[in-house]
């Protein structure tokens, strides 16, 4: 399945597909940039939300 399509990703795939370290992604995290959901002791990534702060940086 394509990334787009995914609903969510782990904190480690949305590192590798953006090419962010965990610090800046949990900084963005932080600051409300970036939706997560925690199921558990996991936190997921909500993949909209990194494809929407994507299309903000390049736009600008």
């Amino acid at each position: 399945m394509p990334f787009a399509q995914r609903l969510t990703c782990t904190i480690d795939d949305a590192c590798e597909v953006t090419g962010l370290g965990r610090t800046k992604l949990y900084e963005l995290i932080g600051a409300g940039r970036i939706v997560t959901t925690t199921i558990g002791r996991r936190r997921i990534v909500v993949v909209r939300s990194l494809l929407a702060l994507l299309e903000t940086n390049m736009s600008n």
